[in-house]
Formats: C-alpha cells, structure tokens, sequence
C-alpha cells in the first residue's frame, strides 16, 4: 500500500492544500451547482446536498487517493480540490485532477496547486515511489493545458470525441509526466 492513507498539508504562496472535511460540503455543493465547473470537468451528474456531505466526510479515510481541498492562505477560504487517484501500484502510476472556483481562476492558483500537488506525489510517496501522473483535459480548457504543460505534463495522445457536452462532443487530451520529466530527476527512473 502507498502512503495515500497520510493527508497533509502543503502550503505554497497563493494556495493551501490540505485534508478534505465534512465543513467543504457547502463549498462542494456551490461548485457542483457552477455551470463553468461542470462544464470543464465535462460533469453531467447531479449530486444530492446529502451525497455531498458524505463524499466530503469520507476522504480521510481513503487510503488508495488523496483529495485535498485548494484553500486561500491568508483566509482559509476554498478555492476548490485536487485529486490524486487510480492508483495502480503495479504501475506504479496514478491519475490527478483539479477543480478550481471562478474566484481561484487566473490567479496563478491552479498553477501552483497543480505543481505543489505534483511535487508532493514524486517526492513523497516512496512505498513504491510514483512513476506517472496521468490527466484527461478537454480540448476547450485551454486554461488548464495551459497551466498542465507549463507544470511538466506532457501530451499523450486524443481521445476522440469523448465528451458530448450541449450538442456537440469535444476530444479529450491525454496528458502524464514521468518521474523523470522533472527538472533535476532526468536521471531517475
């Protein structure tokens, strides 16, 4: 088992990273109400306020993914969440994901989550050590590919036509970044 069962606290210059809890739930509930949201993480559920409350509940005791709630530094307010989950540790590869409010967006906020989140699977979890980070954008979020190729991601390939989204289906991009894409790990395996 991987050390995805330890919830920390990350803290960077715009954001705070840490554990989710049950008192996320009315933020959650806000964003899963955010039609930008949904439509760039391509969410076509409706989730109950009940189900909610439970999924936010439930994340510290999941040992096989980490989500962490993006908060503001200063004020503790949310900004949103990252994920990391999928693990397959005979891969040793997992996957990551991002959700970000409208107030966190075109802040650098994402930026830094996505690379303070990174940083912490490469250099953290060690039992095995993570190999791949693995993503899935949709070919309108330019933002976020922005934001994932500046980071280190790099382009895979195209699942085509994989999002039916208000009459028309977009592709999505299949992004990861290897152990030694990192700057300083060109070596490492």
């Amino acid at each position: 088992m991987t050390s995805f069962g330890d919830k920390p606290t990350i803290r960077g210059e715009r954001v705070v990273l840490r554990p989710m809890a049950a008192s996320d739930a009315a933020s959650m509930w806000a964003d899963a109400h955010d039609d930008e949201i949904n439509h760039f993480t391509g969410t076509h559920a409706d989730f109950t306020e009940e189900q909610i409350v439970e999924w936010c509940s439930t994340r510290a005791d999941q040992d096989d993914r980490l989500d962490l709630a993006v908060t503001d530094p200063t004020t503790g307010a949310w900004f949103g969440e990252v994920v990391v989950n999928e693990w397959d540790p005979d891969n040793r590869s997992c996957s990551f994901r991002i959700a970000l409010s409208g107030g966190a967006r075109d802040r650098g906020v994402g930026t830094e989550a996505t690379q303070l989140i990174v940083d912490h699977v490469f250099d953290e979890i060690n039992d095995p050590p993570v190999h791949r980070i693995s993503l899935e954008v949709y070919d309108f979020n330019v933002r976020a590919l922005a934001v994932y190729e500046r980071v280190g991601f790099i382009r895979e390939g195209v699942l085509r036509d994989a999002l039916h989204w208000q009459g028309e289906y977009h592709d999505a991009i299949v992004m990861s970044m290897l152990r030694r894409d990192r700057s300083g790990d060109r070596a490492a395996g």
